[in-house]
């Protein structure tokens, strides 16, 4: 019987927020719809894997380090959608992301990188994501930081500065030498200090409405220029894990947080100031350890072309850009100890997606050891014309969506009837039947050719209306549209 709910040691895991609780495999599967169309094996078996991270969660700390994710292999030709699903689940999931090549990769970085650097990408992207998701935590305290000194700067250059209550430049250390604290100000009327202060207070006021974004202002900001440290070893030109700003401390060399001025304009200025204030506001330790969790615990490493490492065979002696990666990937995926910047990480509960298209190989030629290691395997199909028909008008990223949107920056309204789509992806489907199946690629393919006399003019033909039907279609692509012979050439 598993532990009550509230002795559970990762029920109170700030990590497991409430949008996780409401992923269910059929809401997953949902959202996946509105960018992915078919697919629905492939859409069910993330949907599970992603959720039962989520349940993994909630056991108790003891019983979860015995659940170990269900790795997928997802098969399928190019274009289908495979790098898709997996992009989306880790946006949905809120979860660190790497999506990676497997052909870049050699046994211990023979020619290529070393496997491993995977896993120091997936804890970079962690760090990243934290660390953004903490800056909107304190995103009004660092504009109003930021806010405040962009006001104290300019009270400077104006020379509307209160030292006397403390405010403007004395707050953000702008202090003009040679000038007494206070001295000017009291010697001043009152009538003089009173119209300084309502000056002050229009300038507080046009800061806050955004109407000096396109003033030029001289701030004082942080020089990020630091000194990087890049080792040439087998892994190739690769950090492996040194931080230059540790080893200066470690010498004695702890790094000064230089400043400069720089004239920038105040929209400008506004942007870098807010960056450093947040980050004087986030706690970097806590950042490391939520986001070494989240890439232990919730982390998604996405291999693609895992086909391309199948060893072709009959070769003399060890195959280091193939089999050899498999080994080296085997240890990564079973788990083991990385060492990264900030120290070391299990790959034990990472989930791992792989994705190759098996044209030449089949996936039991992988070694048996890896297959092992990727229990469920989903084959995806190749995409209909009605699929096409669907990719082109339903999804929200549709690719005749975003021609429409470009357009209307011309002032051209562009619009696609259900006829022309139909033939657009009659062309693309048949295209890719007697070229090469690159599977939706194909449709920017044929868009681009249909539309690319009408985005170099579109510029010059605003206020017009722009029809895509089937005739304009025929009309713009000519008799290679139909032509099976000439598609190649034409495409």
């Amino acid at each position: 019987m598993l532990p009550a709910p509230e002795t559970r040691a990762n029920a109170a895991d700030p990590t497991v927020t409430d949008f996780a609780k409401d992923l269910t495999p059929r809401e997953i599967t949902r959202r996946l719809d509105e960018y992915i169309v078919g697919q629905t094996k492939a859409k069910r078996a993330v949907a599970v894997a992603l959720r039962n991270r989520w349940r993994r969660r909630q056991l108790d700390a003891e019983f979860a380090a015995d659940v170990y994710p269900k790795n997928i292999l997802l098969i399928g030709p190019t274009g289908v959608g495979k790098t898709e699903i997996a992009r989306r689940l880790a946006t949905l999931a809120r979860a660190p992301f790497v999506k990676v090549e497997a052909t870049k990769y050699s046994e211990t970085g023979y020619h290529g990188r070393d496997v491993e650097s995977m896993v120091r990408d997936l804890v970079d992207a962690a760090v990243q994501l934290v660390r953004a998701e903490k800056v909107k935590e304190v995103e009004q305290r660092a504009s109003e930081a930021a806010e405040n000194r962009l006001f104290a700067a300019l009270c400077v250059e104006m020379g509307l500065e209160d030292y006397q209550h403390g405010r403007g430049g004395m707050d953000s250390a702008y202090w003009r030498p040679g000038r007494a604290l206070g001295a000017a100000d009291d010697a001043a009327p009152p009538e003089e200090l009173a119209e300084k202060e309502q000056a002050r207070e229009r300038l507080r006021a046009d800061l806050r409405e955004r109407r000096l974004e396109s003033r030029l202002l001289e701030v004082e900001v942080r020089d990020t220029k630091t000194p990087t440290l890049s080792v040439m070893g087998p892994q190739g030109n690769d950090t492996m894990g040194i931080d230059a700003a540790a080893l200066q401390e470690m010498w004695g060399r702890a790094p000064v947080n230089r400043t400069k001025v720089r004239k920038l304009r105040i929209g400008e200025a506004r942007a870098i100031l807010h960056d450093e204030e947040a980050e004087k506001l986030l706690d970097q330790d806590a950042i490391v350890q939520e986001a070494l969790d989240r890439a232990q615990n919730d982390g998604i490493l996405f291999v693609d072309e895992i086909d391309k490492i199948v060893s072709a065979g009959g070769g003399d002696g060890p195959d280091v850009s193939r089999e050899g990666v498999q080994r080296d990937l085997l240890s990564v995926v079973e788990g083991c100890a990385v060492y990264t910047r900030y120290g070391h990480v299990r790959t034990d509960h990472m989930l791992f997606l792989a994705a190759g298209a098996f044209h030449f190989h089949k996936p039991s030629e992988l070694i048996p050891e890896l297959q092992g290691r990727f229990p469920v395997r989903v084959a995806l199909r190749s995409l209909t014309e009605e699929d096409f028909v669907r990719i082109l008008s339903e999804p929200k990223n549709a690719l005749t969506r975003q021609y429409v949107a470009l357009f209307r920056t011309e002032g051209v309204e562009l619009t696609f009837t259900e006829d022309g789509m139909k033939r657009l992806a009659g062309l693309a489907f048949r295209a890719n039947k007697t070229t090469q199946d690159i599977g939706a690629r194909r449709l920017m393919t044929i868009l681009e050719k249909c539309l690319e006399e009408l985005s170099f003019e579109a510029s010059e033909r605003t206020g017009e209306k722009v029809v895509v039907d089937k005739a304009l279609v025929d009309q713009l692509l000519g008799e290679t549209g139909d032509d099976e012979d000439l598609i190649p050439y034409r495409m």
